[in-house]
């Protein structure tokens, strides 16, 4: 089978401007500010960290998981919001014919691939390079490059492909191992879910040497700091986090909760405290400390105001939408990840928790709770939990009340997990608000219309965005429809 890919000779180019950008001052921003010729970048240690940074860096752009794979085209498709800027108007109604769905939806497929681009050429040079490294840095550099490339192709698959509990055996997307241009096929739903684990296997043996899993106390005088602050890296935990949310998304329920066990056993990860969210300059409002796997995106601030304020762009919920999401006003996620709009808009509720406050000017709580774009959360690896148990043991309570108790709401009983495919789409969606976890929860388990729409999702193949038009004169491609 031919594999043309219009696009991907596109980015290809460009993968190699975005990758020659570096964070040469400090490893804890990945925003690239120096250029440097590709020939030169992977003949130094330093290079390949600047090569890591730029596919993070690629991530976080608008187009990717700075918007449209967060709060923006991924949560109007979900029906999150009661309000979204007019130009969505196409996408809430799933018209992704229509020339601003087709847009973004062709920069999301570019985009993805492009950072996949970037992580199979830094694959493509590690290994010949080995000692250039010094410590761990070449086994945590190297495993974090496989993760990532897993991570992107399984998005690109939740975005795309038909889901597992659809057919595992529909053509979906290429899964690109190398920087070339070269024939590769498409690829099965289940065809893409085996090589996304292959690599996050491989990704985890790598990562054994990853000071989140080792313990190895790093300071700011070791490398530079570059091993510090792994939650911004897909970690160790945060491989184990992406395993359990594949292995749940093709119903490998054994598997799926030894990894989200050995993330919740590993003791890493802190709930957040309600001391913390409460005061207005200081509060921890994304709930870092419980952050797996999170972008470090240093213009969220500017984002905010542009998209959770009053300006003529905004995403916001109607009060009533906020209550009938949690049920509870003692809950913290309303209490503190949701701020009143003022003026004609003060009976609208916009997205806190991507606020930057002010803080009290300190290193170590500006690192910790700014600029944070969550991915992988701790209490999805409860729901992972509480939803394999249901299926097997039947005790889904526990993992369930566990995250209620560090939400300050009472406990469910045996009553209120009689249906619980419902109750458990009511405790996942109050985590992941403008985060686009709950399009993906609805196509996981392939429910045939969602809340606040009356769409036939699964009878008009909705939750598969349609393969940019380009891709499917390549000889052999079909529809992923």
């Amino acid at each position: 089978m031919r594999y043309r890919m219009n696009f991907y000779r596109k980015y290809l180019c460009f993968s190699l401007v975005v990758l020659m950008f570096a964070s040469c001052n400090s490893w804890l921003d990945v925003e690239p500010k120096s250029q440097v010729k590709d020939k030169d970048l992977y003949s130094s240690e330093s290079g390949f960290k600047e090569a890591l940074a730029g596919v993070y860096s690629i991530m976080t752009q608008e187009y990717l998981y700075g918007k449209e794979l967060t709060f923006g085209m991924l949560g109007v498709l979900a029906q999150e919001w009661d309000y979204e800027p007019s130009e969505y108007a196409d996408d809430k109604l799933y018209k992704y014919e229509s020339t601003k769905p087709e847009i973004r939806i062709d920069s999301i497929w570019c985009g993805l691939y492009n950072a996949i681009a970037n992580a199979n050429k830094l694959l493509e040079e590690i290994d010949a390079k080995q000692s250039k490294f010094t410590g761990v840095n070449y086994e945590v550099i190297k495993g974090e490059a496989l993760a990532l490339r897993a991570y992107l192709h399984f998005d690109l698959l939740r975005v795309f492909g038909a889901s597992y509990a659809e057919k595992p055996d529909k053509m979906a997307i290429p899964y690109v191992t190398a920087y070339t241009s070269d024939v590769f096929p498409q690829k099965t739903v289940a065809e893409v879910i085996g090589k996304v684990l292959e690599d996050l296997t491989t990704a985890s043996e790598y990562l054994k040497n990853d000071p989140m899993y080792t313990g190895k106390v790093v300071t700011e005088t070791d490398d530079n700091g570059y091993l510090l602050n792994r939650q911004v890296h897909l970690n160790y935990y945060a491989v184990k986090g992406l395993m359990a949310r594949v292995y749940l998304y093709k119903k490998d329920y054994t598997n799926a909760a030894r990894c989200a066990s050995e993330v919740v056993e590993s003791g890493k990860f802190e709930w957040v405290e309600q001391a913390n969210l409460t005061n207005e300059n200081m509060a921890d409002v994304s709930f870092s400390s419980e952050h797996l796997f999170a972008l470090n995106v240093v213009t969220l601030g500017n984002r905010v105001e542009k998209y959770f304020s009053g300006s003529s762009s905004f995403f916001a919920m109607d009060e009533a939408t906020l209550l009938d999401y949690y049920g509870s006003a003692q809950d913290y996620r309303y209490l503190y990840q949701f701020k009143t709009g003022t003026g004609l808009n003060s009976t609208l509720r916009y997205p806190r928790k991507y606020d930057q406050l002010e803080g009290d000017g300190t290193t170590a709580w500006s690192v910790r709770y700014r600029n944070k774009m969550p991915l992988i959360r701790l209490s999805e690896m409860y729901y992972i939990l509480a939803e394999c148990r249901h299926y097997t043991s039947g005790d889904a309570l526990g993992a369930l009340n566990e995250v209620r108790r560090h939400r300050g709401v009472a406990d469910l009983g045996e009553s209120d997990v009689a249906d619980f495919g419902a109750t458990l789409l009511s405790e996942f969606r109050k985590e992941v608000v403008g985060e686009g976890q709950l399009f993906f929860y609805y196509k996981r388990v392939n429910a045939e219309s969602m809340k606040r729409t009356d769409a036939d999702m699964v009878g008009m193949g909705l939750y598969k965005l349609p393969l940019p038009k380009a891709e499917l004169q390549n000889p052999g491609w079909v529809s992923n429809k």
